[in-house]
């Protein structure tokens, strides 16, 4: 398995952080693709290295990653080459994961989830017209979440769709998570 996730200026640290130590602790390989330089400051300061620009990949994965974080999601959202790899997936129905202000700044700006219900940042809930208010929501290819607090969630039903629940379990008891 190998996910892709795309992080920018402004990204959510905690979201993007997170994420990669959950999915690598199940095995899972992790890439991150910056929309900007290698070196990317989050929203709250923390300095994230990318391991490559998104103009640059070419390997295929099993899921591709948005974070959250307000100006992040804008910067990929205004990032054509983050656009059109996103649309792809979408057109062939493979994994998309969104978090936090992601699913309204990134998916829905791009029109991508008209008909799909989705969740988002209570803040940004307005901006989705089929908006469940859960922390975490799939609907077919798509699955989304609502912010830093939902994070863990989220990347447990990642782990449990590209990998097994048991996978999922073994690291949320490794990391004393209530999952």
């Amino acid at each position: 398995m190998h996910v892709l996730m795309i992080i920018a200026y402004g990204i959510e640290e905690l979201e993007t952080v997170t994420v990669s130590d959950l999915l690598v602790r199940a095995g899972i390989k992790v890439t991150l693709a910056s929309v900007d330089k290698i070196q990317v400051t989050a929203a709250r300061g923390m300095t994230l290295t990318a391991d490559i620009l998104i103009a640059d990949v070419k390997d295929d994965f099993s899921m591709l990653i948005l974070p959250g974080g307000a100006k992040g999601a804008q910067r990929i959202a205004a990032n054509p080459t983050a656009e059109a790899m996103v649309r792809l997936r979408h057109e062939n129905r493979q994994w998309i994961a969104a978090i936090c202000a992601a699913p309204a700044l990134v998916l829905q700006a791009w029109q991508l989830l008209y008909g799909y219900k989705a969740t988002c940042y209570p803040a940004f809930k307005d901006q989705l017209a089929e908006y469940q208010e859960q922390p975490v929501v799939i609907d077919r290819h798509i699955v989304t979440s609502q912010g830093p607090a939902t994070a863990a969630e989220f990347y447990f039903a990642i782990i449990k769709l590209l990998v097994d629940g048991t996978a999922a379990q073994r690291v949320a008891r490794s990391g004393l998570y209530q999952y």
